[in-house]
């Protein structure tokens, strides 16, 4: 295994343990490298210690998509916006001043 590989977000990464692992996210600021096992477990790796680790790059696991199975977008905080309720129209009366 090699020495000193630049760590880069959306790659995956086999360490002296045999555990593999994706690159989610380089913060910079904080000085550390986000990753996700193959199980799903989060981590943080410092850039220090990311440059004394004996990682190689590898393929992505035919599996790896199963990290993300337990995820609900109902838990990410996103809104579609393009989304439309059913049960009510709106209509240029519910905008205009009541007065």
């Amino acid at each position: 295994m090699a020495i000193g590989i630049t760590p880069a977000v959306g790659n995956w990464y086999q360490g002296a343990d045999q555990m593999k692992f994706e690159v989610v996210a380089l913060d910079e600021d904080d000085g550390v490298i986000e990753i996700h096992y193959l199980d799903g477990e989060p981590d943080e790796v410092g850039f220090d210690v990311w440059s004394q680790m004996k990682v190689e790059q590898i393929s992505s696991p035919e599996d790896w998509m199963g990290i993300y199975d337990e995820f609900d977008q109902d838990d990410s905080g996103y809104i579609d916006l393009n989304l439309h309720s059913e049960t009510h129209i709106f209509s240029m009366e519910d905008f205009e001043r009541k007065g």
